[in-house]
């Protein structure tokens, strides 16, 4: 079994875990009412849109997400949220030093989620949210993703216990028949689940070096949907507009409806991650060109 499997397979615990946890660290996670700016880079930038929509939707207060380089620093806001797995991530540190060496009046308070505190992530936030069980070997981000995202839903007093049974529905049934054979996939969200489709797709390029794509559900019809076609697959996270599947359908392409709770279905798709990559022989754990942390040269 590779690091990967190893690791997604036991995300329903760390979710309940994370879940159970959530009360601990409700002091350093945003409070309602507050401007929030959540930050990461790769998949930690798309879970942070996912989080940023769920708070927002939610009524919390006004919620952005950025990747942390692409960071708005002409903006105001009362707290920053950092996801970062390894705590090393040099575009993450930057942002988060900058925004506590800004001046007395101006500084943001920020608190970081991270798997490994003993690195200078500790010293770079302002406060930690630690999700150490939830760490990982493996270079490609499953459990340590959706764990912290997780721990957002339980914050915001949206997660259920459905989506831990849920998930280990995704570990336990087949992949949908034919997906592992397709040429291109298109993974779709709406609203908070668009952050799901994007780490999907990137999931997908990561591990299996597969042609994928990612959009807003109401957005695939306005041009995407000209690639969809026999042996090709389009993937929807979460409830699908109205006649969307019989148009794809309609293409040629299988249509793979998001019936478990969201997240949920990611785990179902870091399953075919891992097929296509064995169908392909290739190695999850050693994607071409990645590391577990960028860190770059000062």
């Amino acid at each position: 079994m590779t690091h990967v499997e190893d690791e997604l397979t036991s995300q329903p615990e760390c979710w309940a875990r994370a879940a159970a946890q959530a009360p601990r660290w409700a002091r350093v996670l945003p409070a309602p009412g507050e401007r929030v700016a959540i930050v990461g880079c790769g998949t930690s930038y798309f879970m942070a849109q996912a989080a940023a929509a769920l708070r927002e939707g939610a009524g919390q207060g006004e919620t952005d997400a950025f990747a942390a380089s692409e960071f708005p620093h002409g903006r105001r806001y009362d707290r920053v949220v950092a996801l970062t797995r390894s705590g090393t991530t040099t575009e993450v540190l930057d942002l988060l030093r900058h925004l506590k060496g800004a001046t007395p009046t101006t500084a943001t308070p920020t608190t970081a989620i991270t798997a490994d505190p003993d690195t200078p992530v500790r010293t770079a936030a302002d406060a930690l949210a630690v999700l150490d069980f939830a760490d990982e070997r493996s270079v490609v981000q499953t459990r340590f993703a959706t764990t912290a995202l997780t721990l957002l839903r339980a914050h915001l007093g949206l997660h259920r216990d459905t989506a831990v049974t849920d998930a280990r529905t995704a570990l336990a049934g087949p992949l949908p028949e034919g997906v592992v054979e397709c040429g291109q996939f298109t993974f779709l969200g709406r609203g908070w689940t668009v952050g799901l489709a994007n780490e999907a797709g990137l999931k997908m390029r990561e591990a299996a070096l597969a042609w994928t794509e990612a959009y807003p559900a109401m957005e695939y019809r306005h041009g995407p949907i000209s690639v969809s076609t026999t042996g090709t697959a389009t993937w929807m996270l979460g409830d699908a507009p109205d006649g969307l599947a019989e148009q794809v359908r309609g293409t040629g392409a299988l249509w793979i409806a998001g019936a478990l709770d969201p997240l949920a279905e990611l785990v179902r798709v870091h399953r075919l991650a891992v097929a296509v990559a064995a169908s392909r022989g290739l190695d999850p754990d050693t994607p071409r060109h990645l590391t577990r942390s960028v860190i770059l040269e000062p």
